[in-house]
């Protein structure tokens, strides 16, 4: 009888101080690329910086891009999950490995219309979404409860956030939480799983929510900090972000190895172009 990928793959349990084991990797795996490395967050910290000169009186946009930030994170990582990798393969470590992982990723597929051929697109469609969600409900609730109409981030700060009455931010932080919650499932190695084997979008996202299901704590210790040391990233007028990127792209795919056994699975060779021959009539 076979069986499927999410039921061969074995879930392993980590305890809850596990993350800060992913950190220390993470942080090794930083200081032995150096800026091959913190070229990502350098990337990420103009752009938002970038998008805060442009939207920085106009809230609603300013919290679509900082949301769309959070939400996209695991896949604009690819890359530095790539060169964990190979750093574990104690593979050569060049600026072609990036390269390589943006440009060539599609290739270890058996045919253009398999399960997995699109699968990183889609799951950066489906975040996407989830983070213009996030906005539209988020700016519907306070639109609809907020005194008066929020317009700028000194808005938020003053008539939501210092709110003198009411429980509109204890609301607002619930629904977030409520909505951050499956996406965070959903995710936390699907991106690492998909760079670093052919398995489809929906059975990667399987193994995600399993993770989390079989560790509970130590997963919401994970987004714990990752949400920390993400807003410290944004709270050092993005500058921080230089450093935070790498080093939670590259304790992620720490996270993702400690959690999964995947070894059964067929690996993503960025470098082969495979594809299914049919058979001549």
């Amino acid at each position: 009888m076979d069986h499927t990928p999410t039921q061969q793959t074995v879930i392993r349990q980590v305890g809850v101080l596990q993350a800060f084991q992913w950190l220390v990797l993470g942080m090794r795996d930083l200081t032995e690329l150096r800026w091959v490395s913190l070229a990502h967050g350098l990337v990420l910290t103009l752009f938002g910086a970038v998008i805060t000169c442009i939207a920085h009186d106009r809230f609603w946009l300013l919290a679509g891009a900082l949301s769309g930030f959070l939400f996209m994170a695991p896949v604009m990582a690819a890359s530095l999950y790539a060169l964990s990798r190979d750093l574990e393969n104690k593979e050569p470590i060049a600026w072609k490995t990036i390269w390589r992982t943006w440009s060539r990723w599609q290739n270890s597929h058996h045919d253009k219309r398999s399960n997995d051929y699109w699968c990183m697109v889609q799951f950066g469609l489906l975040l996407a979404i989830a983070a213009t969600g996030w906005v539209l409900t988020s700016a519907a609730l306070i639109t609809l409860l907020s005194p008066v109409p929020i317009h700028s981030p000194v808005d938020f700060l003053r008539f939501v956030v210092d709110a003198k009455e009411g429980w509109l931010f204890e609301m607002w932080l619930a629904l977030g939480g409520v909505m951050a919650a499956p996406i965070f499932a959903s995710s936390v190695v699907t991106m690492p799983l998909l760079v670093d084997r052919r398995i489809s979008l929906l059975q990667a996202v399987l193994l995600s929510w399993g993770v989390v299901l079989k560790n509970p704590l130590p997963m919401a210790a994970w987004a714990a900090v990752l949400l920390v040391m993400t807003l410290l990233g944004l709270c050092s007028l993005l500058l921080g972000l230089i450093f935070v990127v790498p080093l939670l792209g590259h304790a992620s795919w720490h996270a993702y190895r400690d959690l999964i056994d995947t070894n059964h699975l067929p690996p993503r060779q960025m470098d082969a172009y495979v594809v299914d021959i049919p058979a001549l009539r």
